[in-house]
């Protein structure tokens, strides 16, 4: 076949023009168009607005409309004692719901996993305290459960000499971080029980014919195979613990003093009892960054973790 034959060619079965591809691209993104638009109108543009209030000094309780400051709001809130406090009770608060909801969903998820009667029922059951409206279960256990002097958790204590305590005066750090743990359990539960549903039994049979024990067992194969499901439970559960706003403004309202005041609650603090617009503004600037960059490390950590058990 000659050089000319080889130019006029023909291009082999299977191989498209660049421009049918490219056509074909934008049809495939075409219907996404309005969830993209959506999502931009709805997160980007407040975030923006947001950002262009972060430099300007504006209260609402005084007269004269905003005007620009420059980075003083920025100034302020890396100075402001509380906004420090807030941030590390947030993380405090996120850290210890999120591991204890994680190690009660491994140890749940690992009974429901057993074939028992009744199980269909039970693991329905189990999951609807996450079903609840974070609202809706604060006001709950503000009420009927932690309530000093009819609350179910006080009659239930009884017994062991426990009466009228008002837990959300006296232990109030603790009762939000309960609450948080009640509700997002279930979330763990669903995740590792996902991920024992899909670890091979010839695996399991084999460890228990060379005669592996029960812990054994769960320690050298079952947990290693969970890891994935486990930390990708924790980055979730963290990603929406960490902005818990319902549990503190419902139950404890940031008492006593700051001692529940998370940061979602000091961004609140700041606009409704403050009226300062600008420097809300620029802690919420300061959160989505940090944010932002503490998910990007979280997540490409977890890529790696999944691409290497894909390799396996």
């Amino acid at each position: 076949m000659t050089i000319i034959e080889d130019l006029v060619k023909p291009p082999a079965t299977g191989i498209r023009p660049r421009g049918v591809s490219r056509r074909e691209g934008w049809q495939r993104r075409l219907p996404l168009l309005p969830a993209l638009i959506y999502t931009i109108v709805v997160t980007q543009i407040p975030f923006l607005v947001t950002l262009w209030y972060s430099f300007q000094n504006y209260f609402w309780n005084q007269p004269g409309g905003a005007h620009w400051t420059g980075v003083s709001n920025y100034k302020e809130v890396f100075t402001d004692p509380s906004f420090r406090s807030a941030v590390v009770r947030s993380v405090t608060m996120t850290a210890i719901a999120v591991i204890v909801a994680m190690v009660l969903g491994v140890a749940v998820a690992v009974l429901l996993d057993k074939k028992f009667l009744g199980r269909g029922v039970v693991r329905t059951l189990i999951i609807t305290p996450f079903l609840v409206m974070p609202a809706a279960a604060a006001l709950v256990w503000a009420g009927p459960m932690l309530d000093p002097n009819f609350g179910l958790i006080n009659y239930l204590l009884e017994p062991f000499g426990v009466h009228h305590v008002a837990w959300l005066s006296t232990h109030a750090y603790g009762s939000v971080v309960v609450v948080m743990i009640w509700q997002w359990t279930p979330f763990m539960i669903l995740i590792v029980l996902a991920g024992l549903q899909g670890q091979a039994s010839d695996v399991l049979e084999a460890a228990k014919v060379d005669g592996a024990n029960a812990w054994a067992t769960f320690r050298e194969l079952t947990l290693p195979h969970l890891r994935p499901y486990i930390e990708l439970g924790i980055l979730l559960g963290s990603i929406y613990l960490v902005n818990a706003f319902d549990q503190v403004r419902l139950m404890t309202n940031g008492g006593p003093g700051t001692s529940t005041t998370t940061l979602p609650f000091y961004l609140y603090q700041k606009v409704n009892y403050a009226f300062d617009v600008g420097g809300a503004a620029a802690a919420g600037v300061v959160t989505v960054v940090l944010t932002i960059i503490v998910a990007s490390f979280a997540l490409r950590l977890f890529a790696r973790v999944f691409q290497f058990e894909e390799a396996r």
